[in-house]
């Protein structure tokens, strides 16, 4: 089992945890509301840790966390209505959701297959210091497993996660309070997706108008705490394959070959040694490399639906859905 580190809030223990993120680790950290458990937002595999670590169902989009506005607008494009909530609140518990920038590297899964992105910059000092020796974006959803309260002291995380992360970096108890507000600014009227820590009438005060608050149902989350439209193939998708047809794009997992796969227009295998982490960490991306093929049609062999499997054919079966 992984052992997990106990790191303090002091140089040594900060060194070793941006030390631990930047070599693809996972690492639980204060902020001003409740511990986060963070991984570098750019690595697509440390993001599939988190998921397995949480026992997430699904891959809902993650909330990147930045030491800066400037290093913020790296990842995203901020309309003019963006810009002033993020200089008023930030640092701060405000999330702001806006599409991604041509220099984003927010990996696909933290983005759940989005072409947006959750961006917030915390106000808590020792998250501030860990994000800045990091330097780059920490993908942080509550550092507890998935259903269970969020935690707001170490040990907290350690009663949920122990073994299962790499390190802690004990801040003291964290500020108890709600979780980031969570506002999108995604062309038209700003939407509020989750009320939290900044309330909704200093970001309508400030902004001279009213939150939409409407939400498109039924489908995956936009964000935290609100359903929205999810990444999709313009190809068709066709789940548990078993043979691959002429003209199809393959997406294979496993090392079994399927009968046809060598006249599939395109393959791509998810994890030829059949490893459930590394294939969460390609889904996306392959998805859309096939997409790219021009094939009218997507087929996916099977995958089990145990541990990240469970949310790896959860996202491919909305792919599926019809549309």
């Amino acid at each position: 089992m992984l052992r997990t580190a106990r790191l303090t809030a002091d140089e040594a223990g900060l060194a070793e945890a941006a030390a631990t993120l930047k070599r693809g680790g996972l690492v639980a950290f204060p902020t001003e509301t409740v511990y986060g458990l963070g991984a570098d937002a750019t690595n697509a595999e440390a993001v599939a840790g988190i998921y397995a670590a949480k026992e997430r169902p699904s891959f809902n989009p993650l909330i990147s966390h930045l030491e800066s506005f400037e290093a913020a607008k790296v990842q995203g494009l901020f309309d003019e209505t963006a810009g002033r909530l993020a200089e008023a609140f930030w640092p701060g518990p405000l999330t702001l959701v806006v599409p991604v920038a041509p220099t984003c590297t927010v990996s696909d899964l933290a983005r759940a297959g989005l072409d947006s992105v959750g961006l917030r910059v915390p106000a808590h000092p020792l998250a501030h210091a860990l994000l800045a020796a990091t330097g780059r974006p920490v993908a942080a959803p509550s550092a507890n497993r998935s259903g269970r309260v969020s935690p707001t002291d170490a040990d907290h995380v350690l009663g949920d996660l122990d073994g299962r992360i790499d390190a802690v970096l004990d801040g003291g108890a964290s500020d108890v309070g709600v979780e980031s507000t969570i506002i999108a600014c995604l062309g038209g009227a700003p939407r509020l997706l989750r009320p939290g820590g900044v309330p909704r009438e200093a970001i309508e005060a400030l902004i001279g108008q009213r939150l939409d608050t409407g939400s498109e149902g039924g489908k995956s989350p936009l964000a935290p705490g609100m359903l929205a439209s999810h990444y999709a193939p313009r190809a068709q998708v066709r789940l548990n394959a078993r043979e691959i047809q002429p003209g199809e794009a393959a997406l294979l997992f496993g090392s079994a070959p399927l009968q046809g796969s060598e006249q599939a227009q395109a393959c791509l295998n998810l994890s030829e040694n059949g490893d459930l982490k590394e294939a969460a960490a390609h889904l996306f991306s392959y998805l859309r490399q096939l997409d790219a093929s021009g094939a009218q049609t997507i087929a996916v062999s099977p995958i089990p639906e145990t541990g990240l499997g469970e949310a790896i054919n959860d996202r491919l079966r909305r792919a599926a859905a019809e549309r």
